[in-house]
């Protein structure tokens, strides 16, 4: 069995509040010191120089490790700096990445030696070891820490099923890689998370969201790649297992282990979409089990080194808290707002022409619509009003607007101001998420209001209070007896939203949008 204990070192992460696992042998900072993991590999140059390689590696990122805890206490204390941190750990947990990239090269190599060795050393040994089931006995001088790779395997399983279980163990550093390489992206996506709703600017967030959907990306890709891995080398090695444990007439351990794997089947229908990924949390369920069944059958076989191996991962194992919350970004809107003013000075040349109305995505934003044409207009029509944009709609005609609202009060004072210079007919529009609307032709719907009522509960979490101002503006929360009121607001449109955002950040909660009708 390959060593599982230096394959797991990369899945502690501090931010996640992951237990520390164990790491076994002594290190010192420049020349760490190691020893052989199997017996007889002592005086191979290039396995003990790889082993200390790994070491030194593993003390640089636990340092690294080590520095962004703390940055992380002084983000939190500190928020001022708060960007100029998360930028830091952002770039630090880049560099805990690479690390980590690199040991999984120089354990793969190892691993490849340790099974060199054992492979070549199976082959030489002598073909009269008894294996019934009545009767099992392996020369000490063939017992290895790895367990598959005791002879007691090759003799009592068919080759091709001694071929799949070996190649399953193979496997396995693959497996951990894909843990480790999520778990990583993880970590950085809950920071790309805080970054995004600490931007200053759309550039900035864009940047970020970009970023962040590309880690979600590729955790889906790794995911979806160790489900397909871990499945394969749980089945040949439970497989294998049992058919050991069923020749030697260990039904007692037999149903303990069928019992343990149901268990964590049900965990498993528990936990289904529950967390950031279903392969991550199935793998370490599963892996629980399979650990389970080696130490078993190691004990059975008398193979002690790796009976007290197996112990050691499975407690490791146990500490490990592999429930991941899923990371989301709450999209934000970066609206330029802008009051209506008059000049009397031409704010709009041929060179500084009148820009084109920018439509946002995301968010809500009102402006007055001053007039439609069949033709573009000089800026001279518009009495000296500014800011001016203009959009040619689907009939082709020219619209011009002015401002840029967050509510429709505001709009409704700058129309009024629009009317007392002259201004005929100012009509109120608002673009929601992209979507435009004319309130003059809706005479309703200045008089129909929305607001969010919120039961359920005694107390708003902080992550519900963040979620309302990140998207409710200046909405204001207030209680309202035995439920909390968000609003009014005077689009449905953003009401749904806001209570949407609410519902992501704590889906106990019972949320309804009320219509109010003045």
């Amino acid at each position: 069995m390959v060593e599982i204990t230096a394959m797991f070192r990369g899945i502690c992460i501090t931010v996640l509040s992951f237990a520390a696992l164990i790491w076994c042998g002594e290190a010192v900072a420049q020349q760490p010191a190691v020893e052989a993991r199997i017996a007889g590999l002592e005086n191979n140059e290039e396995y003990m120089s790889l082993l200390r390689r790994d070491a030194q590696l593993q003390v640089r990122e636990d340092s690294i490790m080590h520095v962004v805890s703390g940055m992380r206490h002084r983000l939190h204390d500190e928020p001022d700096n708060r960007q100029r941190y998360t930028q830091e750990i952002l770039r630090l947990e880049s560099l805990i990445f690479d690390l980590r990239t690199a040991k999984g090269r120089l354990i793969d190599r190892i691993n490849a030696i340790e099974q060199e060795w054992v492979l070549a050393n199976l082959n030489s040994a002598s073909a009269s070891e008894p294996s019934s089931a009545a009767e099992v006995s392996i020369p000490d001088s063939l017992k290895v820490r790895n367990l598959v790779y005791n002879s007691y395997f090759r003799d009592c399983l068919a080759p091709e099923d001694y071929a799949a279980l070996r190649r399953a163990q193979r496997m396995e550093p693959q497996a951990v890689d894909y843990v480790n390489r999520f778990l990583v992206n993880h970590g950085t996506a809950t920071d790309l998370a805080e970054a995004y709703a600490a931007a200053r600017t759309e550039g900035e967030a864009l940047e970020i969201h970009d970023r962040f959907e590309a880690l979600e990306r590729q955790n889906a890709g790794l995911a979806n790649s160790l489900s397909t891995l871990w499945n394969y080398i749980y089945d040949n090695k439970s497989y294998a297992y049992s058919y050991v444990l069923d020749r030697l007439g260990e039904e007692e351990i037999l149903s303990r282990e069928e019992e343990l794997a149901a268990r964590a089947s049900r965990q498993m229908t528990t936990l289904r979409g529950e967390t950031a990924s279903d392969a991550v949390a199935d793998y370490f369920l599963r892996k629980r089990v399979i650990v389970d069944y080696e130490e078993q059958v190691a004990r059975v076989l008398g193979l002690t080194a790796a009976a007290d191996s197996l112990r050691g991962v499975a407690g490791q194992l146990e500490a490990v808290d592999f429930r991941l919350p899923k990371v989301r970004i709450a999209e934000r809107s970066f609206l330029d707002y802008d009051t209506v003013a008059f000049s009397s000075h031409p704010k709009y040349t041929y060179q500084n022409p009148i820009p084109e109305c920018k439509v946002y995505a995301n968010g809500t934003i009102y402006r007055i619509l001053l007039g439609t044409f069949n033709t573009k207009r000089a800026a001279a029509t518009f009495r000296g009003a500014y800011p001016l944009y203009y959009l040619i709609n689907d009939a082709g005609k020219w619209c011009y607007y002015t401002g840029g609202f967050a509510t429709f009060d505001e709009a409704e004072a700058a129309r009024k101001l629009l009317k007392e210079h002259g201004f005929i007919r100012p009509e109120i529009v608002v673009w929601t998420d992209g979507v435009y609307r004319n309130l003059a032709q809706e005479p309703d719907t200045a008089a129909t209001f929305f607001r969010i009522e919120i039961a359920g509960t005694e107390a708003l979490s902080e992550a519900v209070k963040q979620a309302i101002a990140e998207q409710a503006g200046s909405a204001e929360l207030s209680r309202a007896g035995h439920y909390f009121v968000v609003g009014t607001f005077d689009d449905r449109a953003v009401a749904d939203r806001v209570a949407e955002a609410i519902r992501r950040a704590d889906d106990t909660l019972e949320i309804k949008v009320v219509e109010i009708a003045e």
